[in-house]
């Protein structure tokens, strides 16, 4: 394989090496769609295993990257709809983000603050856009990738991505951390505002 990205050979080593690089993200998209870590790990060894079954297929295909979220999505929004119909909570975040080492005390508790707001208000998007807005800012994907990733077209990924970043933008918590940060100076230079997802 021409390294871990694009265009992929079909040996087993070479695919599992692949499924090894993206794990940590196909995992983050899962947790971001999903809210919850158990169902997250399952969505993707799920969807790994479905990749792996039919690894014969993927020799020479190229941008595999969104056909792998493509599966991984569908896997997440498959558990989403188990859940709903058992009506168990469908995003219930418990984003428990560790202070990084060298952070006094007030600035890790803000850091930690601010993944928890974070994640909640991604939860607090509808399906659609938060699987859209979880791809662009968190696994990395074009829109042109989405597209293929949600199988729709690239002017509804536009759409749902503006929508998700305009619902945000007037998030009260997230809103609220803003003003505690350009009044107080927590943090260390990330503001929270309205163009902090930007295009």
């Amino acid at each position: 394989m021409a390294g871990t990205r694009g265009r992929m050979e079909t040996s087993d080593s070479d695919i599992e090496a692949w499924l090894d690089d993206y794990y940590p993200s196909a995992y983050k998209t899962a947790f971001m769609i999903l809210g919850n870590r158990q169902d997250a790990e399952e969505a993707v060894q799920e969807a790994f295993l479905r990749v792996w079954r039919f690894r014969d297929s993927l020799g020479g295909t190229p941008s595999i990257k969104p056909w792998l979220y493509r599966v991984v999505v569908n896997s997440c929004l498959s558990r989403a709809k188990s859940a709903a119909r058992r009506k168990e909570g469908l995003f219930a975040p418990d984003f428990d983000d560790l202070p990084s080492p060298g952070l006094d005390p007030g600035e890790a508790a803000y850091r930690s603050e601010l993944a928890s707001v974070i994640s909640e208000a991604v939860g607090s998007l509808s399906e659609d856009l938060r699987t859209a807005f979880v791809l662009k800012y968190y696994s990395g994907l074009s829109e042109k990738e989405i597209s293929v990733a949600i199988k729709r077209r690239p002017g509804t990924v536009k759409s749902r991505l503006h929508e998700a970043r305009k619902k945000l933008s007037s998030h009260q918590k997230l809103q609220g951390l803003a003003s505690e940060w350009l009044s107080g100076g927590n943090g260390d230079g990330e503001v929270v505002r309205g163009d902090t997802f930007g295009r």
